[in-house]
């Protein structure tokens, strides 16, 4: 019975030894490959691995300004323009000295300010002479004058050069009461999304921030998106202060789209051989590859091989670009903390051989105390 037993034993334990030496592919988990394909049909698609090295790293850096550069902000840099009447405003135009010309619920008082109008509102209570949709004003003696697309000055010069005829050197005032034929549109992370009227006051990216009440604690600052024209622009906020550009030179026009994009959409995730893998998110749009790494708690360094850390990324064509880090000696992690990832990376950290073969056995046999008995096979 001994001997039957005894035989057993060695048996299973030939087998144990030779199932072994295919334990790395058979372990659980995952591990690197580089020979591994992204597509089994494709032979090209083999991931490109790229070493983290200073060299690198100041090669990404250029890049990553490069691309700030080619985001093409350059048609939205301008300097602030005065307001142009168009249909919808509302006028106040007095002629000093000459009350029967002014509108019967208008006073010579016009010191209260501006109004703007929501969306629909027929400015009932507010005095003045509403532009039409054809960009005209009805006037008393001089008829129908051209308004829109005038400034205050130019359309109050207008009045006066066809009032001259019908009063001797008239003194007008023009303004604009009410604001209702531009806006823009504020969407996404801020206190107040909706519609905002452009007024008077210079309509910058800042401004229209303002108004809407600021950027939430959940947005983005460095994925603010305006779409002009069908054209998506994305405009780093961060990145251009970094840089010294004045923000109040960009600006915004009548139909523009201003969209704040949330922080949760810019993550990347750590997975392997660390205490607490799971997904990060970048602070305003950057996070390095260390900060990633100690935001996930580090390598662990039982089972972790440090010197096989990986930035998973993909590419447009979903071909993986893959970032190689070796940080066997702590030396590296200064590397790491100038790799800058970017949204959607996958940062992995393998786990050593033995830790991967350790755990084939387990798996494959109901307690690892048999590889003791592998042992002893003579």
């Amino acid at each position: 019975m001994t001997t039957f037993f005894g035989t057993m034993s060695r048996a299973i334990a030939a087998i144990a030894l030779v199932s072994s030496l295919g334990a790395c592919a058979l372990s659980p988990g995952m591990t690197f490959n580089a020979n591994q394909l992204a597509d089994p049909l494709d032979p090209n698609s083999k991931a490109v691995i790229k070493q983290i090295t200073p060299s690198l790293v100041l090669e990404e850096q250029r890049a990553r300004e490069a691309l700030i550069d080619n985001e093409g902000i350059g048609h939205l840099i301008g300097k602030p323009a005065p307001y142009l009447i168009g249909p919808g405003d509302i006028l106040s135009i007095v002629v000093w000295d000459h009350p029967e010309l002014v509108l019967p619920t208008q006073t010579y008082a016009i010191g209260s300010g501006a109004t703007e109008l929501a969306i629909g509102d027929t400015a009932s209570g507010i005095p003045g002479y509403t532009v039409s949709s054809a960009g005209y004003i009805q006037f008393p003696y001089t008829g129908l004058l051209k308004v829109a697309g005038l400034t205050e000055l130019q359309a109050r010069n207008l009045i006066v050069n066809s009032s001259g005829k019908y009063i001797q050197d008239p003194q007008i005032t023009v303004r604009v009461l009410g604001f209702r034929s531009k806006r823009i549109f504020v969407d996404g992370e801020v206190t107040t999304p909706g519609t905002v009227a452009i007024n008077d006051v210079p309509m910058t990216l800042l401004e229209a921030l303002n108004r809407a009440g600021g950027i939430l604690p959940t947005g983005d600052r460095s994925a603010v998106y305006v779409i002009r024209d069908g054209k998506r622009t994305r405009v780093n906020l961060p990145a251009l202060i970094e840089r010294g550009q004045d923000l109040n030179q960009v600006m915004l026009k009548a139909g523009d789209i201003v969209r704040v994009t949330p922080r949760e959409d810019s993550k990347v995730f750590v997975m392997g051989e660390v205490f607490i893998p799971g997904a990060s998110v970048m602070r305003d749009g950057r996070l390095s590859l260390t900060e990633a790494l100690g935001l996930a708690g580090g390598p662990n360094q039982i089972t972790a091989d440090t010197s096989q850390i990986f930035v998973v990324r993909a590419t447009e064509e979903a071909k993986p670009l893959v970032y190689h880090l070796n940080a066997a000696s702590p030396q590296a992690l200064a590397v790491g903390a100038k790799f800058e990832l970017q949204p959607k990376d996958v940062v992995f950290v393998d786990s050593a051989g033995l830790v991967r073969w350790n755990r084939f056995i387990s798996n494959l046999f109901p307690s690892a105390q048999t590889v003791q008995t592998v042992r002893s096979i003579d």
